[in-house]
């Protein structure tokens, strides 16, 4: 699993999460997750804190859960659940010495997740219909790994530019649209179906085949996962002067109360999450 030398690049990772559930639902049916894990351990970690890579994975989550009445809550909290049993399962192996590659890993897991989630929607009235979206980044020495499914975001800022780059792709038909260059950002924001998810997991999606990828990351870098809340408020260049702003760490202040305080103040119709990670 591990790449070969990459044990010594050791790095530190900062973390913020906020969810807000926004000014009109009644109910917050977003939920993220911060996990440090090894082949002996599993630790929650809080909404903010700091830590090394090196010994331990860490793997940071938003889902975005629909369905009646609290059913869309209920998909979100089983999604991040699930995480935390099927992943270290997966160190466990590769530390005994079997070679797993890291889109396997992946793929089992969203589809673990995908059939507990249709098991529950299946089993019970309240629950019929319920799906959840699902971002990830998996950090291990030097390299982070992302699946994705739905419309919730990863975005990339790399040090090395001054550019923000979404790697997961909206699982949208506007969201094809925009990458085929058909409408440009503004109009992706305001088309009437953006929420429109051609695939999630749960409910009646019946080939779910994640998106994954990795990215070589070094000191400077920052990942922001979001669900769609937030972008619904903010668009990409916001985002980027947001996390690029120098008064953040000079402040100390937290980019993911800032984020989600922004996205609130220009929408606020929907439950709005950021997740903010930075490689320091």
């Amino acid at each position: 699993m591990h790449h070969p030398g990459s044990e010594s690049a050791t790095h530190g990772l900062q973390w913020f999460g906020r969810t807000d559930t926004g000014k009109i639902r009644p109910n917050n049916e977003d939920s993220f997750l911060g996990l440090l894990f090894n082949a002996f351990e599993v630790h929650h970690l809080g909404k903010i804190g700091e830590a090394f890579t090196g010994a331990t994975d860490f793997v940071f989550a938003v889902s975005d859960g629909m369905g009646g009445a609290k059913a869309g809550e209920f998909a979100s909290r089983i999604t991040v659940e699930k995480i935390t049993r099927i992943l270290p399962r997966s160190y466990r192996q590769s530390a005994v010495g079997l070679e797993v590659s890291y889109t396997e890993v992946l793929g089992e897991l969203f589809d673990q997740i995908h059939k507990a989630l249709a098991y529950v929607g299946d089993s019970y009235e309240e629950c019929q219909g319920m799906q959840a979206t699902l971002s990830l980044c998996w950090f291990t020495p030097g390299w982070m790994y992302y699946g994705h499914i739905g419309d919730s975001r990863i975005y990339y800022l790399s040090t090395r530019n001054n550019e923000i780059k979404q790697l997961s792709q909206d699982d949208t038909h506007v969201g094809w649209l925009f990458r085929k260059g058909e409408i440009n950002e503004r109009q992706a924001r305001e088309h009437p179906r953006r929420t429109a998810l051609q695939r999630a997991l749960g409910a009646g999606n019946q080939f779910i085949d994640p998106q994954v990828g990795a990215v070589a990351y070094e000191t400077g870098d920052t990942f922001l996962l979001c669900t769609d809340g937030l972008v619904e408020g903010l668009y990409d260049n916001q985002l980027n002067e947001l996390l690029r702003n120098p008064g953040l760490a000079r402040e100390n202040l937290n980019p993911a109360y800032l984020l989600v305080d922004a996205s609130l103040a220009n929408s606020g119709r929907d439950n709005t999450t950021a997740l903010v990670v930075k490689v320091v």
